[in-house]
């Protein structure tokens, strides 16, 4: 039996489950300002990806900067959340 498949899979679960509740920290301290850092882990992760030898590691580290990426995005839906109430806003925070 090949595991590959299945490993790469719980990885990309848990990648995509520790991203979450890091966009929806990172928009309650900071804003939406870190975005830069979203991409420049995003594309580093992928371009790492790419020297990996090893297909379950390379697959993780590739979907982990693909999940900081899609987190860009995710990180200006959550200040809309924030917007319409559906999430608390940080009081001791400036509009960013």
């Amino acid at each position: 039996m090949y595991f590959t498949g299945i490993i790469i899979a719980i990885c990309t679960f848990l990648t995509i489950g520790i991203w979450h509740p890091i966009v929806i920290k990172t928009e309650y301290y900071w804003g939406t300002r870190p975005w830069v850092v979203f991409l420049a882990v995003g594309l580093a992760s992928i371009v790492a990806a790419l020297f990996i030898e090893n297909t379950i590691i390379s697959a993780s580290v590739g979907v982990f900067g693909a999940s900081a990426l899609w987190g860009i995005g995710e990180l200006f839906e959550q200040k809309k959340r924030v917007e319409r109430g559906w999430f608390p806003k940080n009081p001791k925070r400036k509009s960013s």
